[in-house]
């Protein structure tokens, strides 16, 4: 009889760490298919960028500072893979487009640009994508960093070598979202 009560525990001990596991391989998978989904995101700003500083290269050349540094931080952008250093550049990113789009403002012409207007609303729907992306993303990090901390599924994370993930955020000195607005 104890030998059954042991043979039990241990199968039931297995079928609790199969569990834990495939929880865990799940919510990791989860991770990182909120992570491409960003990724597809940002791409897809990212080639705005160029675009967008053509056609203000065309009525405020002389914003050559301005057109240099998104231009540079774009650049930056596409080489960074961690969640914590692509947010903080992302975060100078979208204040510079920000800045970029003001333009528009100074320049009549620019303002009245039919592809000018156009990149503006692209750029609008491309921001709404990134924020529900990084919404979900960052609800999948916290799913997998939950189970990796907790009593008991940290004994098989830790065993298995499950680690936490990181959140996809905003470089605290730059949580100002860019004003982003759409002309009729």
């Amino acid at each position: 009889m104890p030998l059954l009560l042991v043979v039990l525990a241990v199968i039931a001990l297995l079928a609790w760490a199969g569990f834990a596991y495939n929880r865990l391989v799940r919510l990791r998978n989860q991770v990182a298919t909120a992570w491409a989904d960003i990724d597809v995101q940002l791409m897809r700003r990212h080639d705005l960028v160029p675009r967008l500083v053509a056609a203000v290269k065309g009525y405020a050349s002389h914003e050559r500072a301005l057109l240099e540094s998104v231009t540079e931080l774009r650049s930056r952008a596409l080489s960074l893979r961690s969640p914590r250093e692509l947010g903080a550049l992302e975060s100078e990113l979208e204040q510079g487009l920000g800045r970029l789009l003001a333009l528009r403002e100074a320049y009549p012409d620019l303002k009245a640009n039919a592809n000018f207007a156009q990149l503006q609303r692209d750029l609008v729907e491309v921001e709404e994508h990134l924020q529900y992306a990084r919404r979900f993303y960052n609800g999948a990090v916290r799913d997998l960093n939950d189970t990796v901390q907790r009593v008991p599924d940290l004994l098989v994370a830790r065993t298995l070598g499950f680690g936490e993930a990181e959140f996809f955020q905003a470089d605290p000195g730059h949580r100002a979202a860019p004003v982003v607005e759409m002309q009729p």
